[in-house]
Order: structure tokens, then sequence, then C-alpha cells
């Protein structure tokens, strides 16, 4: 492919490109990042479903799109590795969503995709990061933990759960400045 994107925070990448995963954990690599398009969601998609029991739909990554949000995918192989999902607005950013594919899962790829959410949303002069987390996702409270997001309350009940149960959320926060 002959197309160029840039990262957010200005670095250009050739798209295609796809990095061993295994250089990216020790640093060595900058992974495929590049805004999300409509013809990415079937894919996106997919790879939500294949990573969550409760999945966000078709329609709610396109209305995400539709509304003008931060949407950006990683990719390797062609194939999707993982996207993020954020609101900016009143000196606020919302990561609304945040996914590995699980093949890809503990490689930094993760830690990497936030740290390019966020560096975004300093670019769009947010003053302060905020997400919810399932309270039973330990990897992703260590991951938000790890890079300064603290806990400012809990969401009863915010998600749905195996069964027809529901799990609570717990809502962290990050400065930016």
């Amino acid at each position: 492919m002959s197309e160029v994107g840039l990262n957010p925070i200005g670095h250009p990448l050739a798209a295609g490109y796809a990095p061993p995963l295994g250089l990216l954990a020790a640093g060595r690599v900058t992974p495929s990042w590049r805004p999300m398009r409509a013809e990415d969601l079937d894919a996106v998609v997919a790879v939500e479903r294949r990573a969550y029991d409760h999945p966000w739909t078709h329609g709610i990554f396109q209305d995400c799109l539709t509304a003008g949000y931060c949407c950006w995918l990683s990719y390797q192989d062609a194939e999707v590795a993982g996207y993020g999902v954020m609101s900016v607005a009143v000196g606020e950013a919302h990561i609304l969503n945040l996914c590995v594919h699980p093949q890809r899962q503990g490689q930094g790829l993760g830690r990497w995709m936030l740290g390019q959410l966020l560096a975004l949303a300093r670019r769009h002069h947010a003053e302060t990061a905020f997400l919810e987390v399932r309270v039973s996702n330990q990897a992703a409270l260590h991951l938000y933990r790890s890079l300064g997001f603290n806990e400012i309350g809990l969401r009863k009940n915010y998600y749905p759960a195996a069964g027809h149960g529901r799990e609570d959320a717990m809502m962290l926060a990050l400065e930016l400045r």
C-alpha cells in the first residue's frame, strides 16, 4: 500500500506496516495506527465479539464515527489488532472503548494504544481523561493504575454480566496537565 497516515502525535506510519508485537513489548517498534473508517467496522465488530461477552454493535461504532469521536485502530498482518474510541469536549476526554484482539493481548499493545489516545486527548486540550472499567477486569485495572489513573467512584450494576446479572464499573480519572 502507498497510503501514509499519522499517529496521534504526528509520527508518519506507512499503512500496512505490521511490527512483530514481541518487539512492541520490548519498546523497539511502533505499531500501525490510523483513524478508523466506516469500511473497518465489520472487522472491528468481529474483534469486539471475540473480546467481550457483551460487545458493542456495528451501529454503536457507526454512531461514534458519525458523531466525530476519536476512533483509531491498530492493525497487523492486514488485520485489526486493537482499537480505541474516545470523545473529547469541554476539557474532558472520555475513553469509551479500548480493545486488543484476544490473540494479541499481553504484548504491550493496549498500553501503547492508551498512550496514543491520551496524547490525542492532550492535543485536543483535554485536562482530564475519564473511563469506566469492570471491577473484575484486573488486567485493565492494573494497566490504568500503572499509568496514573485514580479511582473516583463506582457505578453500581453498570455492565451486563454473565446470565442475567450486572457488574459494577469502577470510574477512573487521570489529570493530563
